[in-house]
Parts: C-alpha cells; sequence; structure tokens
C-alpha cells in the first residue's frame, strides 16, 4: 500500500507543477481521488497517507464504502461523481457532500425537496455534455442556462461545472469549452480532469481534478 502513498505524492506534485506553470496558486486544484470499485484496503491507504476528498460514482457502493468511514472522520469529504437516479436521491443526499452530476429539472426538483427535508443544503454542479454524446448524462452547453436558472430558482446552490469529454476527442478542447461556460455563468468550480488529462485541465481552470487509475491503480 505504500505504492498509493507515492501516487498520491506524485500526483499532488503534478498538480502543484502544472498550477504553477499556469501562474495559478496550487490550492486553487483539489485532487478527488476516485475510489470507486476500489477494495477497501486501497481506501485506507490513501487516507493514511492524508487524503481526506473523495468521488464515487454509485450511491450503494460509496454507502458501502464510506458510512462508516464518515462517521469516524468528519475531515472525509465525498464528492457524487456520477449519473444520479431520481430514486437515490434521499441516500445521496444523505452521504454525499457535493453532487457534480445535476443534469435535468427532474433531478433538481428531487433534490431541492431532499434538501429541505434533511435540513442539508448541498453544493451543486451541472454536468455538461460538451460533446453531445447520446450514451452520456449531462446537458447539452446551448441548454445550461435554462437548467441553471431552473435549479437556481428551486433553491439550489449551483457553484460550478462538471464535464467528460468524449474519448477520441482532443480533451483541452472541452476544458476550454467549459470553463468559457463557467465563466458566462459566474460560476466559480470546475470540475475536469481524469487520470490521463488532468495536467491539461489545470491550466483551463480545473478546481477540481478526478483521478483514480493514477491513484490506486487499475480496478479489480
Amino acid at each position: 500500500m505504500s505504492q498509493i502513498a507515492e501516487n498520491l505524492a506524485l500526483i499532488r506534485q503534478k498538480i502543484r507543477k502544472a498550477a504553477q506553470s499556469a501562474g495559478r496558486a496550487q490550492e486553487a486544484v483539489q485532487l478527488v481521488a476516485v475510489s470507486k470499485k476500489q477494495p477497501p484496503e486501497r481506501i485506507t491507504a490513501a487516507l493514511t497517507a492524508g487524503q481526506r476528498l473523495f468521488g464515487e460514482n454509485r450511491v450503494q457502493e460509496a454507502q458501502d464504502h464510506w458510512t462508516d468511514l464518515k462517521a469516524r472522520d468528519p475531515a472525509i469529504t465525498l464528492h457524487l461523481i456520477g449519473p444520479l437516479q431520481t430514486n437515490k436521491v434521499r441516500d445521496a443526499v444523505a452521504l454525499f457532500d457535493v453532487i457534480e452530476t445535476l443534469d435535468r429539472e427532474s433531478l433538481a426538483d428531487a433534490l431541492a425537496a431532499e434538501m429541505i427535508r434533511q435540513n442539508r443544503f448541498l453544493p451543486c454542479f451541472i454536468q455538461v455534455n460538451t460533446g453531445a454524446e447520446p450514451q452520456k448524462a449531462g446537458v447539452l452547453p446551448e441548454n445550461l442556462p435554462a437548467l441553471l436558472n431552473y435549479a437556481r430558482g428551486k433553491g439550489l446552490s449551483v457553484t460550478g461545472l462538471m464535464v467528460l469529454p468524449p474519448m477520441r476527442e482532443p480533451p483541452a478542447l472541452h476544458f476550454a469549452l467549459l470553463k468559457k461556460l463557467a465563466a458566462r455563468h459566474d460560476l466559480p468550480e470546475l470540475s475536469m480532469g481524469m487520470s490521463a488529462d488532468f495536467e491539461k485541465a489545470v491550466p483551463l481552470g480545473a478546481t477540481y481534478v478526478r483521478v483514480g487509475t493514477a491513484l490506486f491503480g487499475n480496478r479489480d
């Protein structure tokens, strides 16, 4: 498990160098350790190495990973980075600290109602489908203003945007588009960049990079 500590140090170093090269403060970019499908011992190794910000794709798996750990360590912060079904909203609001994948009005309705019910008001990012990929979640760029206005009208705190670029296109093009959209709508947070491309996302304004394989190794 010492390999995970080494990987974590290397990733943080790369983030720091990318930020410095772009004239950004290194603390402006946070690492989200993507722990989906990882065994408990790898998660424990990351925690032991000092990582406290994690991302999970599925609510049920996140509950298995994090319910007890979060109860014991209040410094842990958990982002939902996968699609959210409305029937999982209650559990998601109870467990997560940030919802990165708001992408439709029905989900905004469900989140707003559940946050009021639990008196737990979480920051939300809107996921943008910059590549207009039919198989991928996210709102199309041209529909972002309407969803943003709708979500805010429901009382949601929308603070940023999130993107998963198409695999066969240069990711920097999509990072640049997301940055432009965020600036247009005065959104300070940008979740973009993963294991293969987070160093390209940092100069283009990423405030969160989501890294799994480069940190934990291949999933079982």
